[in-house]
């Protein structure tokens, strides 16, 4: 495995530990403590985008065509069979929710990033990571 890609499938790990460590169990700690949701979006978005850095790393590392867009990597992983189409689907999403968390289009709606951190993200990237070869 290409070292970056390998070095890049650890970092994603870190930040997937670092957020089960400080995400609450219960919505309602989640939405009234700011600090611990401001640090869970960040974690979010972190982990949302070192997942693009890897599939684009991913890509590069098979000689793929380069997509112009960011979330279309993921239908080039798929396309290839490295990914599923809906792991594919779900990765968009999270790329998604990122740019709403790290642009604020619009309200940003805390029981929907908080569904999104605890039950989406971290399984789907976890199965990204298994894809790859993590």
């Amino acid at each position: 495995m290409n070292s970056r890609i390998g070095d890049k499938i650890e970092e994603i790990e870190g930040y997937l530990s670092e957020l089960e460590e400080i995400v609450p169990e219960k919505f309602e700690v989640y939405a009234s403590d700011f600090k611990t949701k401001a640090a869970c979006e960040r974690y979010a978005e972190k982990i949302a985008e070192s997942a693009v850095d890897l599939a684009f790393l991913i890509i590069k590392d098979k000689g793929l065509k380069i997509p112009e867009e960011e979330a279309s990597s993921f239908d080039i992983l798929a396309k290839e069979s490295i990914i599923t189409e809906d792991l594919a689907e779900n990765l968009k999403k999270i790329k998604g929710m990122r740019n709403i968390l790290a642009h604020e289009y619009g309200e940003i709606n805390d029981e929907i990033v908080f569904n999104a951190i605890t039950e989406e993200i971290v399984g789907d990237v976890a199965e990204f990571i298994k894809n790859v070869g993590g």
